[in-house]
């Protein structure tokens, strides 16, 4: 049975870990609150200019769609959306595994690059034996969480649509962690370019009055929708983010009590052990002088 001293230390580093993931879950609380209000009054927004855009990609040729030419896939682009930091339970080893399997299985042909947005993807990535897309370009894509903006992802997203327009890639397929609820975060696999109309878009019956110019429109809509796609799959990560977050320090916070309710049986029982020894010496001490 360990020490009382022992015990001691560990109810002490106990109690401080159960605080600070109590902290941990307040924080990321009021971080959701934000995060999810942001997706929540984007993704109805990115969900009709997605539905636009395939109905539009279904109109269009091969001279006009650019981002909608479909080529041989022998080279794929994969960006991986992760967090910048952990304890947020199985958020980020779930889009890293998605993306691993998706490449064993559907591209173990072809030539894969990686992409990562957040340094725990990229810590992965960057040990594998895939090659880094862009290498040598500072796109401070690590930064991007620090103050997520549509300013700031449109870059990116212009980085990537240039390197498919120029024949770097064949496809490119984004994977990310798409906002349910606190608890629940679904795995994501979006193919992101090119730009594939869906089996509605192709059977719709909409008809489009262009205005000004078809090719004006084009050339406008299309970039700032597949800029918004990337933008919307970066909120449902960071909201995704603290909701994982929370979930798992509530958790760390309700193992910590559990934890510091069975060590505080455990100091009884040995300060009630070491009492009762006291009490039998000093009775023996005793016994032992009436002799």
């Amino acid at each position: 049975m360990p020490s009382l001293k022992e015990v001691r230390n560990r109810i002490t580093s106990v109690s401080s870990t159960q605080q600070i993931t109590s902290a941990m879950k307040m924080v990321s609380a009021a971080k959701l609150r934000r995060a999810q209000d942001a997706i929540t009054q984007m993704r109805p927004y990115a969900i009709k200019l997605r539905e636009i855009l395939e109905n539009l990609s279904a109109s269009l040729d091969s001279s006009e769609g650019v981002y909608s030419r479909q080529r041989e896939v022998k080279k794929v682009l994969v960006v991986v959306v992760t967090s910048n930091r952990g304890l947020c339970g199985g958020f980020n080893s779930s889009v890293i595994k998605k993306a691993v399997a998706d490449i064993r299985d559907n591209y173990s042909g072809a030539e894969v690059s990686y992409f990562t947005i957040g340094k725990k993807g990229n810590d992965f990535f960057r040990k594998s034996k895939f090659k880094e897309a862009f290498a040598g370009e500072n796109l401070e894509s690590n930064t991007l969480f620090d103050g997520l903006k549509f300013a700031r992802t449109a870059p990116v997203a212009e980085r990537i649509m240039k390197a498919f327009a120029d024949g770097e890639f064949d496809k490119v397929v984004v994977y990310y962690n798409q906002f349910k609820n606190a608890a629940v975060q679904l795995t994501q696999a979006e193919q992101f370019l090119p730009v594939v109309p869906t089996a509605n878009a192709k059977s719709s019956n909409t008809d489009y009055i262009f205005e000004p110019k078809k090719e004006e429109i084009v050339q406008d809509l299309i970039p700032r929708s597949l800029k918004t796609q990337l933008y919307k799959a970066l909120l449902d990560s960071f909201a995704s983010e603290h909701g994982a977050r929370m979930t798992a320090m509530h958790k760390a916070t309700d193992n910590a009590k559990e934890l510091l309710k069975n060590l505080k049986i455990s100091y009884n029982k040995a300060r009630q052990t070491a009492i009762t020894n006291e009490i039998l010496e000093i009775v023996g001490g005793a016994e032992a002088l009436k002799g």
